[in-house]
Formats: C-alpha cells, structure tokens, sequence
C-alpha cells in the first residue's frame, strides 16, 4: 500500500519535471475538493493544523489594519499589542465540541505565523445576516457572507456568492466569484485557497470561484501585498464556525510552476537549453549548463537575442549566487551599456546586496528596478539559491515587472528626468531593440526564457 505522505513528497520533488500533471493536479482542486475524509481538525498529509480542535493556542487578536505596520513594530511593542489582543480574543471566540465559534464581534482572530505563499483548506458555517471573510498576509479577503436577498448585500454584490476577493476594485479579475456554490445556512462549507506571490486561487465547495486573479493591497493600491503576513478569519455581524483548519506552504519551485500555467498561450522560446542559437554579443561570458545560461565569473558584457522587439512580455526564470548582480537588456542596440543606451537595464540582483557585499546602492539599483531611474519593491526574492519566476512587460514607454507572481515595478520612463549620480539615460525613449542579458561578473544563471511580442 503507498504512502500518502511519500506519494506528496515525490510530487513535490519532482515538479520541475512534471509540470504539466502538477499544474493540472493543484488547480483543478483534485487533492482536496470537497469535505475532507480525515478526521475533525486532523489535517491531511502535508498540511500543517491551524486550529488544534481544544484552545486558541497560535492565535492572537488583530482588526482590519495594515500588516506592514505591525509587522514593522520592534519585537517588545509587537509582544505588547498581541498579547493585549487577547483579552478581546477570549470575550468573542470560544471552542465548542472541536469547533472555533465567534459571537459576530470583536478582534478577528489572527494566527501567530506568517506566511509566503502556501494552501489554505477550512470548513465554515454561518447564519443568516452574517458577514465575514478570510485575510490572506493580513489583507482582506476572501469573501463570505449571507448570500440570500434576505441577506440586504446584494447592492454589494452578495447574491454572486462567497468565494471572491471582494475588496478588489470594481471590475478588477477575482472580485465576484466565477459561481455561486455557497451551502444552505446551516450546513458546513469548504474553501481551499492557494496563494503564489499576490496571486490567489480559490475553491468553494469543490467549485472555482477565482483562478489566478491577483489580490489587490487593499491599505495602499499602489503597493503589492506584503510579502508575508498572517491568515486572519474576518467575522461580524453574526456567529460563524470554523473547524478543519490546515496550511501547508508552498516551495519555490512549486510556487514558480503554478504561475507560469498563468495564460501560456502565445510565448516563443528564444532560448533552446542546448546552445546560444540565435544569440549574439560576447557569448563566450557564458556557457550552458543544465539547460540554463550560466555566467562565467569576472566576465561581463551584453548578450541578446538577434531577434528585435517592439512591445513584448519576456518571462524568465533566474538564480542568484550572494550579491549576484545582472541584468535585463531592454530594448538593447546592439552595443554599449543597455543601461544607458538601450530602453533600460531592468536589475538583476541579490535583495540582500548590502548585507552580502557591505556596498551601499542606490534604491534605483535595486531588484527590479528601471536601473538608475524608477525604484522597484523589495523583499519578494525566493531565497538565494532557489530559482525566481519573472515576468517583463514593456509597452511604449512602460515597463512593469512581476517577481514571483507580485508586480514590483510598473513605470512610465518618458516622464522621468531625476537620474542616478545625475547620469543622462539618451536611450530610455528607444522604441524597439533587442533582448538580453547584462552581465556583470557574477555566476548568475537563467533558463525557461520565452517572449509573446505585443501588439
């Protein structure tokens, strides 16, 4: 007899080479779509309790309120808030016969741990009036309300169901649930939500209600979600029940394969993992290895695809050594320094430069950045050593930049006149150029990299 717990773990291990089945077998919700068959709050193989059926232990007290600002709190005055969180905590929620119960009031309960990305499955049910949700790293939320006329939301949108990212904007993918699958009041629902970078899928009941929708940061719309935060269970307005709660974080490279099944349609390789067919510039800086381009340490220069590009997405995925630096040649002409004489060098570096390197750099030089002229967000590099999915969007004179599923770069370069160390940029208004890659000493590595030109 197999092993369920074996059986995941070679799935895992083998995701590079299975991605195809793995994709299929995560998204479509095969492992756990309808009630699970183990026992009350025991969780499946893999997956790790939230709730362990008997006390609150893990949990503490938070509201609707930007994780970035507590998350950012010194170690004494984040031990000062949770703990004084509890008091309310123990008012509100209780534990009856193996079941997490809140009486529609107070501080949502909020888990102890914060997470990346990873799967969520839990069991709720509700009563009529009620309003809820589930935050993903502290940002709401994934709906779940009274879904009835009865109910009074269906201005908000209620009668479309539970299940979507209701504070999303108006018309933005994942804000109304692709079907309405809630239960009857009083029966028990199952959700299972899988998170990858600020990417959210969702399963009410066995039925998806969103498929890869990006969860907006709901405290400030011009950042991403944090990287990591908590899961919190949202509650007023009524009593809901929560049993069955079980996480299991996602891996790198699990985590990268889920995003590139993200509309795969239309992309070309321009890389073939065997030779530099189809490349030029000093391509003896690099050489391949395990179908990926691996750099040749204290060798730099640009290499590019023959090939030009107007408007296009590249997507990537790329390796880092400690202090690893490169780059991204955009819209490149074929000779010079791309940063300055191509549209831009979009970085490629370490997010932890400073500490590897003891050099202090420019925010406009860091990870993802318009390299000298627009700052990208930091802190959603995997860790050095595991491979990062990436995706380049250049249209006109934009350039948006999506690191493991969360944007951290969306810039408008013709509008920018403030530079670097004052160093003129003439080539950020190119309209067409090559692709390629900006080395700079550093055994950084590259593979799986495909264009769809654009329109």
């Amino acid at each position: 007899m197999s092993n369920p717990t074996v059986s995941r773990m070679k799935a895992v291990a083998f995701v590079t080479t299975l991605t195809g089945a793995l994709v299929a077998f995560v998204l479509t919700g095969c492992q756990t779509s309808g009630q699970p068959a183990h026992a009350a709050n025991t969780p499946p193989p893999g997956f790790t309790a939230l709730f362990n059926g008997s006390d609150l232990a893990g949990w503490w007290g938070a509201t609707t309120e930007d994780p970035r600002k507590y998350l950012a709190l010194s170690a004494e005055d984040f031990t000062r808030k949770h703990d004084t969180s509890l008091n309310d905590i123990r008012q509100h929620w209780s534990v009856q016969n193996g079941e997490l119960v809140n009486d529609g009031n107070g501080l949502f309960l909020t888990t102890d741990k914060n997470y990346g990305d990873f799967e969520l499955l839990l069991d709720y049910k509700t009563v009529a009036l009620a309003d809820s949700g589930i935050y993903l790293r502290g940002c709401p939320q994934v709906q779940i309300w009274d879904y009835t006329k009865a109910g009074g939301k269906w201005d908000l949108g209620a009668g479309k169901g539970s299940g979507g990212l209701w504070n999303n904007s108006p018309g933005a993918p994942g804000k109304d649930p692709l079907v309405l699958a809630d239960k009857p009041f009083g029966q028990w629902n199952h959700v299972r939500v899988v998170m990858a970078g600020a990417r959210v899928w969702v399963w009410l009941n066995g039925q998806p209600t969103v498929k890869g929708a990006v969860l907006e940061n709901y405290y400030n719309r011009k950042l991403p979600v944090p990287p990591r935060g908590p899961i919190q269970l949202q509650t007023h307005g009524g009593e809901i029940r929560w049993r069955n709660l079980a996480i299991r974080e996602i891996g790198s490279d699990e985590a990268d394969t889920l995003l590139r099944a993200t509309d795969p349609k239309g992309f070309q390789s321009v890389f073939n993992g065997k030779d530099f067919t189809g490349w030029a510039g000093p391509i003896d800086c690099c050489r391949v290895t395990n179908s990926a381009i691996l750099w040749q340490p204290k060798k730099g220069g640009t290499i590019y695809t023959q090939a030009e590009y107007t408007n296009f997405v590249v997507r990537l995925e790329f390796k880092l050594p400690p202090g690893g630096n490169n780059g991204l040649a955009i819209r490149y002409p074929g000779n010079g320094d791309t940063a300055y004489l191509g549209m831009c060098e979009c970085q490629v570096l370490d997010d932890n430069y400073e500490k590897a390197t003891g050099e202090h750099i420019d925010p406009r030089q860091a990870h993802g950045s318009a390299y000298g002229m627009v700052a990208a967000q930091r802190g959603y590099q995997h860790p050095i050593g595991e491979w990062n999915y990436e995706e380049v969007t250049v249209t006109g004179p934009t350039i948006k930049v999506q690191l493991n599923g969360t944007q951290i770069l969306d810039a408008d370069l013709s509008h920018i006149t403030d530079f670097a160390g004052g160093h003129a940029h003439p080539g950020k208004d190119r309209t067409s150029g090559h692709f390629g890659f900006a080395g700079h000493n550093d055994p950084v590595m590259f593979r799986h990299i495909t264009i769809q030109p654009l329109p």
